[in-house]
């Protein structure tokens, strides 16, 4: 059985793609950006506050999905300059720090928005 969760993103439909899926106990959570929740980028120009508003986003669809961080397995980072990855890093530290997923941190060209600094992927397997 295939659960979807929406984050409510205007772009969800217009891709065609869904926050989150859950098939049987593993969830797999799209790659999620900064968007704020009146729209637009969260914290322009900052990447831990970004990493951090993407962390709020996949954390609420883990709970719409019936999982929470402690059943992250693997997360991915990517960011526009890699040389900021410390700053990822210490909001990605705050939320898996105790569950410690395999993570992997990479460089990308550019996101769909300029403004995106990160977006974050992440894998779950529920016990």
């Amino acid at each position: 059985m295939r659960r979807r969760v929406s984050s409510g993103s205007p772009l969800e439909p217009e891709i065609g793609f869904s926050r989150a899926v859950r098939v049987g106990n593993v969830i797999a959570v799209a790659g999620t950006a900064p968007i704020a929740a009146a729209g637009g980028t969260h914290g322009v120009g900052d990447v831990y506050e970004q990493t951090r508003r993407c962390l709020e986003i996949i954390v609420a669809a883990l709970e719409g999905a019936g999982a929470g961080p402690q059943h992250v397995i693997r997360t991915r980072v990517m960011l526009t300059d890699i040389t900021r990855w410390r700053e990822a890093a210490r909001a990605h530290g705050e939320v898996f720090g105790a569950a410690r997923p395999a993570c992997t941190f990479v460089q990308v060209s550019g996101f769909i928005d300029p403004d995106w600094l990160v977006e974050l992927e992440a894998d779950a397997v529920v016990d």
